[in-house]
Formats: structure tokens, C-alpha cells, sequence
């Protein structure tokens, strides 16, 4: 027919705003570095960026725009993340996207009773098992807090616990630099050392601005060490319309990105070509209940702007999707969660976070929800294949053969093609005689049900050696 594969499949793609628009965000941004700054009050990063050509005035430091771009051009637009044994399989560059859970939760919903407690190590482990399990979540994060476990300690416990149970790349967040550092060090153990770390890092570390335009010196610490190390940083401010950021969307990206790509100024200095990815946590406050909000509309439609001025960059990008402020998997929880799985997977949110755990405006996880927020990544990865156009999809010798008046279901071509069709454990679709017969099992049961079963996986171990070493790491933590 004269066509070329090249020429036969399109991704289905989302933008929200155009190159116009993308611009004037760029511009303005620029304009809060060079003409408000950002607090930084760190005594080495001050210098180096006052060296670099800043303006220190007090704790504030300017940064000119040249300096800025600078460092955009420095850094790498493309991340390869490998397992705990290095083997490649996240590639983020481009409108690529990852999914994968969330951290931090302090509350944990379990899957049989339905009460809420505490989270704790143990459940660390049930849900980076469950992670482990999910095919369709390419990375890991250390989903709770371990209430249980010293507070000095719990960082590294719980990441320690993830890189038991789940073999997926891991993205953690910690107090300080000897977490990170101890942290690194199990991964190095884990994928076999520095050389092979390099070639596919197994850890990405997760850090914040304070918004609005400030930095904590231990997050500077934090942002050095990993640039020294080439360990990927996510510099991820959290502004919040009408509160910690302006009310309107266009302002908050500004300032969202503003501090973002301030990091980013410092870990190129430290470490020109550092692996850094670019993003935030752009939401609104509730004025009605002032809850950070982690399902609002607007929060999908801010961070697919962000995304796509992380593609104006050429930078990785870190994005969000998959939470809800429901507090149980009803019809709120599936709805927000899959408006914003699509807008992610559309607008190409690079690593995507927040699929699967965070309920209740990020202070939840539940089991069940991931399981629910996997079938729904599931279904919009189906969706995002786009439709195929070729002579064989294009089937014309099937119709002809077939003819007015036939039928396809027992044609090989059928046979050859219905099981790329989704085909959902939990989203039924039978006949009601059918869905009586089997018991009339509501939604909510059959979620129940099946991430019971899926709780049922067993991760790969580790040997016996690694765990005796892992024991003496964690001897020495501080």
C-alpha cells in the first residue's frame, strides 16, 4: 500500500500549553532568579554561586539568567535507572513515562480489615512486596514512614526494607547526608559497585525547596552529595496556590519552576553533566478546608505544564499522578486517580510518582488503592499504544475473505490479535445472569480480593551474604 512503519503509529498526545505560552513562562521565571532570588544560606553553595557570577545580597542570591541557562544546557536530557542489579529498564528522556508509587505516607489502610493505623516497617514491606508484584509499576519509592522503627534511623530502615522486597529502582527521601550516603552504599552493594552503578543507577534521591524560593541547609547538603556522586536528584518544590505560592496557575508554575531550576544551578556547579531532574508538586490549597490538595484538577493540569516545559528544557522530569483526597477506593479515588494517570501518560510526565498509594491528601497508603491505580495505569498504557496502522491491522484481506454477512471469531487473524485487548481481573463485564451466578461480588470486594492475591508474591531474595552485610551496615548507622 505504499506506507513505511515509520509512517503508521502516533502517539496520542496532550498540550496544554503552546510555544507561545511556554516563553513567557521561561522569561518569567528567569525574572524571579535574577530579580527576587532564593534564600540560600548555605556557606559553600553561597560562594560557589556568588563565584559562578550570582548576586549575594544577605541570604538571598540572584542568579542571572545566563546562569541559568548555563546549567540547563549542562545537564543530561536523558536518565537510565537499573534494578538493585543494574539491569536497565527505565529510560526517562523525551515525553517517555514511568509509574510507580509514592512515599511517606504516615497512616496505612489495611486490605482485610479496612482499619487504619500507623504505618510501620512491616508495612514498608507488604507494600514494596506489592510494588514488586505490579507489572505495570517500572520503580519503587519507600511508601511510608515506619512509625515503629527510631526516627534517626527509620530513612534508612525503610530502604533497606524496599530494596529486600522489591527489585524495581528506587526513589527515597532522607533526613540528611549520611542517609543518602548509607543509602548509596546499599545500592552499590546491591548492583555490584560504582563502575556498574554509573552505567544504570538503582537509587534516585528526592529532595525539596521550601516554598516559596527557600532552601534548608540540608537540602543543599543533600543536593551536593548527590551531584559529587552522580546519584539522580529530583529537586521537587511543593508551592501551593493561595498559600505558599500565587493563587493563579501561571504564577505558581513560575515559581515552581524558579526553584526548581535554582537547584539545578548549584548541582551543576558542583558537578557539571550531574544526572538532575526537573519538576514539582504544583497543587492549591482548599480554601475551604486548606488541605493540600492531591486531587485536584488543577494540580494534573499545572504539572502537564511543567512537563512540558521539562521538554523545553531537554531536562528529566518528575511527575504526579494516581492520588486522590478520598479516604477509602470509592468512585472519587478511581475517578481523580484516572484523570490524572491519563493527563500523565498524554503530556508525557517522565517518572510519574504518586500512583497508587496516596489517599487522603498524601497521608494514606492502602494496598487496595495500588492495586486499583495499576489496573488504571494498565488501561490508559493501552490507550496510549495509539491505533496501529499497518497492512495487517488494516485487515482488508480478512474483510474481503470474511464478507458481508460472516464473522471473525474463529478466524485466524482473531486468533493472531484479540489478546492484545485489555482484559481487566478486576473491572467486570459479564452478562448479569452470569455476574448473579458468581456471587454479585460489588467492586470493592473484588479490589479486596484481588490484592490479596496479588499480596501472595514473593519477591526475589537476596543471599545470605548480602543480608549479613546489610546487617553490618546497618550496624554502624548514625
Amino acid at each position: 500500500m505504499g506506507m513505511t512503519t515509520d509512517e503508521l503509529y502516533f502517539k496520542p498526545r496532550l498540550q496544554v500549553i503552546n510555544e507561545d505560552q511556554i516563553a513567557q513562562l521561561h522569561e518569567a521565571t528567569l525574572d524571579v532568579l535574577q530579580r527576587t532570588g532564593v534564600k540560600i544560606t548555605h556557606t559553600e553553595a553561597v560562594e560557589l554561586l556568588a563565584g559562578a557570577g550570582a548576586q549575594v545580597i544577605g541570604d538571598v542570591v540572584k542568579l542571572p539568567g545566563w546562569l541559568v541557562e548555563d546549567a540547563i544546557r549542562r545537564a543530561p536530557s536523558r536518565i537510565v535507572l537499573g534494578t538493585r542489579t543494574g539491569k536497565r529498564t527505565v529510560f526517562l528522556e523525551r515525553d517517555k513515562s514511568f509509574f510507580g508509587p509514592s512515599l511517606d505516607c504516615i497512616d496505612y489502610m489495611d486490605p482485610v480489615t479496612h482499619q487504619r493505623s500507623r504505618f510501620t516497617s512491616d508495612h514498608v514491606k507488604v507494600t514494596a512486596k506489592l510494588c514488586d508484584a505490579l507489572e505495570n509499576f517500572q520503580w519503587c519509592m519507600t511508601i511510608g514512614m515506619a512509625d515503629d522503627v527510631a526516627p534517626e534511623l527509620a530513612d534508612r530502615i525503610i530502604a533497606r526494607k524496599v530494596f529486600e522486597n522489591c527489585e524495581k529502582p528506587l526513589v527515597f527521601c532522607c533526613k540528611d547526608t549520611n542517609s543518602v550516603k548509607d543509602t548509596y552504599e546499599m545500592a552499590l552493594l546491591l548492583c555490584g559497585g560504582r563502575e556498574k552503578f554509573d552505567e544504570a543507577p538503582t537509587i534516585v534521591h528526592y529532595s525539596e525547596p521550601i516554598s516559596p524560593l527557600v532552601y534548608y541547609d540540608p537540602a543543599i547538603d543533600k543536593l551536593m552529595y548527590c551531584a559529587k556522586k552522580r546519584i539522580p536528584l529530583i529537586n521537587f518544590p511543593a508551592p501551593q496556590c493561595c498559600g505558599s505560592s500565587p493563587a493563579t496557575l501561571a504564577g505558581a508554575i513560575v515559581q515552581a519552576s524558579a526553584e526548581s531550576l535554582s537547584g539545578l544551578v548549584v548541582h551543576q556547579l558542583v558537578n557539571p553533566g550531574a544526572p538532575f531532574i526537573y519538576g514539582a508538586f504544583t497543587t492549591i490549597m482548599d480554601m475551604r478546608s486548606t488541605i493540600f490538595s492531591y486531587g485536584a484538577v488543577e494540580m494534573s493540569l499545572m504539572t502537564a505544564a511543567m512537563a512540558q516545559m521539562a521538554q523545553h528544557y531537554r531536562l528529566p522530569f518528575f511527575g504526579t499522578a494516581g492520588a486522590t483526597d478520598a479516604k477509602f477506593c470509592d468512585a472519587q479515588a478511581g475517578a481523580e486517580a484516572a484523570l490524572q494517570i491519563l493527563s500523565a501518560a498524554a503530556v508525557g510526565s517522565g517518572l510519574v510518582h504518586d500512583c497508587s498509594s496516596w489517599m487522603d491528601h498524601g497521608s494514606l497508603a492502602s494496598p487496595e488503592f495500588m492495586v486499583l491505580v495499576h489496573d488504571i495505569v494498565d488501561s490508559v498504557n493501552h490507550y496510549m499504544a495509539g491505533i496501529p496502522v499497518t497492512e495487517e491491522t488494516l485487515a482488508l484481506d480478512v474483510i474481503h475473505r470474511v464478507g458481508p454477512g460472516g464473522h471473525y471469531l474463529q478466524d485466524p487473524h482473531t486468533m493472531q490479535h484479540f489478546k492484545k485487548i485489555k482484559y481487566s481481573d478486576l473491572f467486570e463485564r459479564m452478562m448479569t445472569d452470569k455476574y448473579e451466578s458468581m456471587g454479585a461480588k460489588k467492586f470493592e470486594q473484588r479490589l479486596q480480593e484481588l490484592t490479596l492475591r496479588k499480596l501472595e508474591h514473593t519477591p526475589a531474595p537476596l543471599d545470605a551474604d548480602t543480608l549479613r552485610t546489610l546487617d553490618e551496615m546497618q550496624a554502624g548507622w548514625q
